[in-house]
């Protein structure tokens, strides 16, 4: 690999672990009703793991409320099996056509614990970036020893993969304060 390759490596890798974040946090339980909460459950549909957003469409009418209206009514007693052992702590009804998730108040407990789940969640990412850092130095470090690098680039490498692994920690960051504050207001 040459040097623009491995700059070009290093934005990439470190974008995809910030989007990656990004959608993970949409599963996170806010005060708001959200589909994210439901949309990647896995429901056995005909012996495969399904997301329930490929098995129905999913509303939020309000905003503690959550409707889900299979396209295949046969798989709605599933869905509703799904959510009751997930860890969202609701309870579905069912009028036999569309599943209706009442989103209780968020309680200051409930509040602290999505929060350190969040804080959690960014630091993995953090860590997946580091990696990523850490593999590129030592690509960097393989195109010197096989030529394709000088020894100032090499170093200059070193110091942008670091500035760019500063920028992207500041973006998760900044997502982790967003999601905190999200959770954390009333």
């Amino acid at each position: 690999m040459n040097y623009d390759e491995i700059k070009k490596d290093a934005n990439a890798r470190m974008d995809k672990a910030v989007k990656h974040l990004q959608e993970q946090l949409r599963a996170v339980r806010t005060g708001q009703a959200s589909p994210a909460l439901v949309e990647n459950m896995r429901v056995d549909y005909y012996g495969t793991p399904t997301p329930i957003s490929q098995l129905a469409s999913i509303g939020a009418p309000e905003p503690r409320q959550l409707t889900i209206k299979p396209f295949d009514l046969s798989v709605l007693g599933e869905i509703e099996k799904t959510i009751q052992k997930s860890d969202l702590g609701i309870n579905p009804s069912s009028d036999g056509k569309v599943l209706r998730l009442m989103l209780p108040q968020l309680s200051g407990e409930q509040r602290s614990k999505y929060a350190a789940k969040v804080k959690e969640m960014c630091e993995e990412g953090r860590i997946a970036m580091r990696n990523t850092r850490r593999d590129l130095n030592k690509a960097a470090d393989a195109a010197k020893k096989e030529g394709e690098l000088g020894e100032d680039d090499n170093k200059r490498l070193h110091d942008e993969i670091q500035a760019l692994l500063k920028e992207y920690e500041a973006k998760i960051d900044s997502v982790q304060e967003k999601k905190t504050t999200e959770i954390m207001s009333v």
